[in-house]
């Protein structure tokens, strides 16, 4: 079954081919640039400020210009101060929703999330109807060429709660505060991973089983992460693999 989790695997597996280049840039930079005002300049210091200015790096996005939004971000420099906000909805088929935003206006964003739900099937909520259902967590996804004994027993040692495959990669959750514990411990190991992150995921998910509705869910999914505002979209739906793949394709 693909659900929340896969489809953060599929976007990352794709994103970077289906996102223009320029605006991906653009919200690594928003996440580096409200990192560093929310917990300093210090990447050693500030553990979030760390994980956005690696995953900007792994973007590709220069050095200088993460350097500059780092600069914005503890007022060094001028820019536009950007604020985070969450919005909660549900998609067709009461699949439910988190939409991480960063914006300069708030008025602006929350309107145009709220339009995307309501043209495509679905519905903005109250702030708590949705959240509940969801715990942030750390996802690392790491190759499938790593072999289940030695994934499993690193697991183990590391202190992961779970690590699954989906598709070409193995899923590791972990405590928040364990991530970066452990993506040392596979720097150490020389074990390769393709990335490490916070998300958020639901124990109580939404099947999905007519095409038709499948369809309707992901184009939600598509519109909102297509949002030059938004940062992360989680849900709860589970899509069978056959149904995923025909879409896919």
């Amino acid at each position: 079954m693909s659900g929340h989790s896969k489809w953060a695997t599929t976007k990352h597996q794709k994103g970077a081919k289906d996102k223009a280049r320029s605006k991906l840039f653009a919200k690594l930079i928003r996440q580096v640039e409200v990192a560093a005002r929310e917990g300093g300049g210090d990447i050693n210091a500030n553990a979030t400020l760390r994980t956005m200015f690696q995953k900007a790096r792994d973007a590709s996005v220069p050095l200088d210009t993460i350097e500059r939004a780092i600069k914005r971000g503890t007022g060094e420099l001028e820019g536009v101060r950007y604020e985070a906000i969450s919005y909660e909805g549900y998609a067709p088929s009461g699949v439910a929703v988190i939409v991480e935003c960063l914006t300069d206006n708030r008025n602006r964003t929350g309107s145009e999330i709220r339009t995307i739900f309501s043209r495509n099937g679905g519905s903005m909520a109250e702030p708590g109807a949705v959240s509940w259902q969801f715990e942030r967590k750390g996802i690392i996804l790491i190759p499938n060429s790593v072999s289940e004994d030695d994934i499993v027993a690193f697991s183990i040692e590391c202190g992961a709660e779970n690590v699954e495959l989906e598709q070409d990669s193995w899923v590791m959750t972990c405590n928040p505060s364990d991530l970066h514990k452990i993506t040392d411990a596979l720097d150490k190991n020389s074990i390769k991973y393709d990335s490490a992150e916070m998300a958020m995921v639901s124990a109580n998910t939404v099947e999905v089983t007519e095409e038709s509705v499948a369809r309707k869910v992901l184009h939600v999914m598509d519109l909102l992460e297509e949002h030059d505002d938004v940062q992360n979209v989680w849900s709860n739906f589970l899509i069978p693999d056959e149904m995923m793949a025909a879409i896919a394709e």
